[in-house]
C-alpha cells in the first residue's frame, strides 16, 4: 500500500508542476528546502560520471534585470523567481580526455592509476568514434549540455514534490547571456557555454488549463 501511495503522490507531483511564467516575489524558498534541490543536482548521473557542468545561482536583482534584458523567455520569471540558476556546461579541453577537469574527475572517483588508463581510452574512442564528436567545440559543448538536463529534470521533479514551482528557460540570447557573465567575472567562455537556466519559487497564478500531452500507446514502442 505505502508503494502505491508514494507512486501516487510522484503523479501527482508530474500534474501539479508547470512552466510556472511568473511567481509570487513575496514567497521564498527556505535555504533549507533549496539545499535540498541541489543535492539531488549533485547527486545526478552523468556520462562517465564526469559531471560536466556548473550552477550559478543568480540571486542579485541588478545582475537579474541585465540577464533579462537579453533574455525574451525569463520576462515574468527573473524578477519574481525565488531562485535563478543558469547552468555552465564544460567544454573545451578540460573535457578532452587528458584535460584538467576529467582528470579532476577520476581522482573524485577514486580510480587507480591503471583504472584511469583504461578510462582515458575507452573515454577518448568514445569521443571519437562512437559518438564522432572529438574536437567539435560545438559538439561537446551539447554533450555536456545533455548531462545537466539530467540534473535540471531532477531539479524540477524534486521542487514539485515539495510543492514548489519551476520553469526551465532556453529563451535567451545565448551569446549575450555568455559575454554578460564574462563581464562579471562569473563565467570563463574558453571553459562554459550557458545551454539552460531554470527560475524556482511559487507560483502567482494556477495554470490555465490541464497538462495536453501524447499518449503512451504514440510515444511507446515495446520491443518483445
Amino acid at each position: 500500500m505505502h508503494h502505491e501511495q508514494t507512486k501516487q503522490q510522484i503523479l501527482e507531483a508530474f500534474q501539479f508542476r508547470h512552466a510556472t511564467k511568473s511567481f509570487d516575489p513575496t514567497k521564498k524558498i527556505t535555504s533549507e528546502d533549496f539545499s535540498f534541490i541541489l543535492e539531488t543536482a549533485r547527486l545526478s548521473p552523468s556520462s562517465f560520471g564526469y559531471e560536466p557542468w556548473n550552477l550559478l545561482v543568480i540571486q542579485n536583482e541588478a545582475l537579474r534585470n541585465e540577464i533579462r534584458n537579453v533574455s525574451w523567455g525569463a520576462q515574468g520569471q527573473l524578477p519574481t523567481a525565488s531562485h535563478y540558476v543558469i547552468f555552465l556546461a564544460r567544454t573545451g579541453e578540460q573535457m578532452q580526455p587528458d584535460g584538467a577537469h576529467v582528470q579532476h574527475m577520476m581522482d573524485v572517483l577514486g580510480l587507480s592509476d591503471e583504472a584511469k588508463a583504461g578510462r582515458t581510452k575507452r573515454y577518448g574512442l568514445f569521443l571519437e568514434e562512437d559518438f564522432q564528436i572529438g574536437r567539435n567545440e560545438k559538439a561537446m559543448a551539447d554533450w555536456s549540455a545533455k548531462q545537466a538536463y539530467i540534473a535540471l529534470g531532477n531539479m524540477m521533479s524534486t521542487a514539485a514534490q515539495i510543492g514548489i514551482d519551476s520553469c526551465p528557460i532556453e529563451g535567451f540570447d545565448q551569446q549575450a547571456v555568455e559575454h554578460l557573465l564574462e563581464q562579471h567575472d562569473l563565467l570563463d567562455r574558453s571553459v562554459f557555454t550557458v545551454p539552460v537556466m531554470v527560475a524556482f519559487g511559487y507560483r502567482s497564478d494556477e495554470p490555465k488549463r490541464e497538462k495536453q500531452r501524447r499518449s503512451l500507446d504514440e510515444i511507446v514502442t515495446f520491443v518483445d
